[in-house]
This record gives C-alpha cells, sequence and structure tokens, in this order.
C-alpha cells in the first residue's frame, strides 16, 4: 500500500491550518476534541495532544485541522507537524476507533442535474465521495470501485465518472433519462446513506500516478517532469478551466504540448467527453483564453476523449 502524502492547506481562521491527505481518513462524519480526554477514541487525536500548542484537532473525511495556542507561530511548526503526520499515518497508528454498535445511517440526499451533454447525466450528494476525479469507460475498469462496478449492472450505463461529491453517468441510447434518472439517483442515494465502499483505496493512491488515458485517470498529474511552458498550461486550466467543466459535470486533464506545432492536447472527461457542445468550447474558451494568457506561445487546442 502505498504511503499517506500530507499538504498544508491555510484557512480563514490564522489559528487553524488543515492538514489534507490524499484519501480519506474517516466516515462521512467530523470529530473535534477540545483535549486528551476527549480525544480517547482517536489514537491519532490523542498523539497530537502531546504537543503543547495543539488546541483542538478536527477530524474530517479527508484531512486533520488543527487549533494552536498563540504559544507559536504556525510558520515555525507547521512544517514539522506536516512531516510527524505522515510518519504517524504511514506507521500505522489508529486513526478512529471502532465504534461498539454498528453506527446509524447517516442521513444523504442526492440531486440529479442535466449537462450539455444529453446523454450524462450530474447525481450530486451532500457528501465528498472521493478525492480525485477518476473515470471508468466499462464494468472492467471499474473493478476498484464497488459503485461504479454496481452502476455497470445497469444495462443502460455507459460510462461512469467520480469527482468530488457528485457522480457523472453516461447513458446508451436505449433509454430515456426522464425513465431512468430517478431510479439512478435513488440507487446513489441509498448505496451512499448505507455506508458502501465508493472506491478502493489502492485505487485512490493509483490516481496520484501517471497513467495511460485508458486506465485511472488523476485529475491532479504530476507536472515535475514538464516544460515551463507546460506547467503554465497546466496551472491556467486548474484555475480557470476545471472550475467551469466541473460544474457540468466533467473534467479537462492537460496531455501533452508540442512547443514546435504549439498545439496543445487535453483529455476530456465525464459530461465534456463527446459533448456536442465540447468542439465549441474549446475553440472559443479554451483555445483563445491560452492564446491571450501565453502569446505566441500556443496556436491550437485538440481534444481527446477520455
Amino acid at each position: 500500500m502505498s504511503n499517506y502524502l500530507i499538504e498544508i492547506k491555510p484557512t480563514a481562521n490564522k489559528s487553524i491550518v488543515k492538514f489534507e491527505a490524499d484519501r480519506f481518513l474517516v466516515n462521512h462524519q467530523s470529530y473535534e476534541f477540545k483535549n486528551i480526554d476527549e480525544a480517547s477514541k482517536s489514537p491519532l487525536a490523542q498523539k497530537l495532544f502531546h504537543l503543547p500548542f495543539v488546541k483542538t484537532v478536527y477530524l474530517a473525511q479527508n484531512f486533520v485541522a488543527i487549533e494552536k495556542f498563540d504559544i507559536v507561530d504556525w510558520e515555525d511548526v507547521q512544517e514539522e507537524l506536516r512531516i510527524q503526520l505522515e510518519e504517524l499515518l504511514n506507521s500505522g497508528v489508529q486513526i478512529l476507533k471502532e465504534p461498539a454498535t454498528k453506527p446509524q445511517k447517516a442521513p444523504t440526499t442526492v440531486y440529479a442535474e442535466s449537462t450539455p451533454n444529453p446523454r450524462v447525466m450530474k447525481f450530486i450528494a451532500n457528501k465528498k465521495l472521493v478525492i480525485q476525479s477518476i473515470e471508468f469507460k466499462n464494468i472492467d475498469e471499474a473493478s476498484k470501485s464497488p459503485l461504479a462496478k454496481a452502476l455497470f449492472h445497469f444495462p443502460f450505463v455507459k460510462e461512469v465518472f467520480l469527482d468530488q461529491n457528485y457522480v457523472s453517468i453516461s447513458k446508451y441510447d436505449v433509454a430515456e433519462w426522464n425513465d431512468i434518472t430517478s431510479e439512478l439517483r435513488e440507487f446513489i442515494r441509498s448505496y451512499i446513506e448505507e455506508g458502501k465502499e465508493i472506491l478502493e483505496e489502492e485505487a485512490g493512491a493509483a490516481t496520484r500516478k501517471d497513467v495511460s488515458a485508458n486506465q485511472i485517470n488523476s485529475s491532479t498529474p504530476s507536472t515535475a517532469h514538464l516544460d515551463e511552458t507546460s506547467k503554465e498550461i497546466v496551472s491556467i486550466l486548474d484555475e480557470y478551466v476545471k472550475p467551469a467543466v466541473a460544474s457540468d459535470g466533467g473534467n479537462i486533464m492537460f496531455e501533452s504540448y508540442d512547443k514546435k506545432t504549439k498545439t496543445v492536447k487535453v483529455i476530456l472527461q465525464g459530461a465534456c467527453s463527446g459533448c456536442p457542445s465540447s468542439t465549441l468550447t474549446l475553440k472559443n474558451g479554451i483555445e483563445n483564453m491560452l492564446k491571450e494568457m501565453l502569446q505566441d506561445k500556443v496556436e491550437t487546442v485538440e481534444a481527446i476523449n477520455g
């Protein structure tokens, strides 16, 4: 199993810093511990209270947030604390003790939302489902996602895309959305509410690696190997384009940049893949944006359906 990776995330409260993990730490509940006694159900939190500046520990799905006393500044201790958290998690410390009784179902709501792609419907939950986006083209690819695999048992489900708090489903033409939306919405709602596994842990860890387009795809692949122009393109896509396409149930990933032809290739996923309006979006939106922001470095943007 791959090691946990922790990133430091400042918050609006200067006394609190989030330490965000690359996978889920606890279930859909959140926990707050004011002292070491209250943290008796969390061995991880108890160890953190051995640090004299720790005032409050918050555990949520994929992060640990810590409120400090004023005796230290975050700039002086946050990196050391990040490393210590990684070491604790990778040593196998128990994050949360198993409850003596079976936890009650957490109330879950799911609503359906249409997308610009008439073949894709977006099902949005009131809970975070995955850390990073991941797409499945068929049931074989979904072997590491019990939710996606279950959805492929519906004969009209063609592709499944998971991101943050929603599921985008692409259907075959054999069925109309009016006839199947309610069934899918209720299935997804019940599945989440019962606490069933969305994505196996090793599959979530795999999204941190560079893989081929027909395998598990990460929304944030490593940029260490890229040239400076490619890094700029990735940064622009992440800041200006991804939030917009995510709202439509899709995702866009940088594939390559050809310095000679000044051509950028991107991968479209979810609702963006095969969408009739995606070409227009590329030409009038993304291509023009990259041309303007990178001046003479980009001439053309080409799309590859994920």
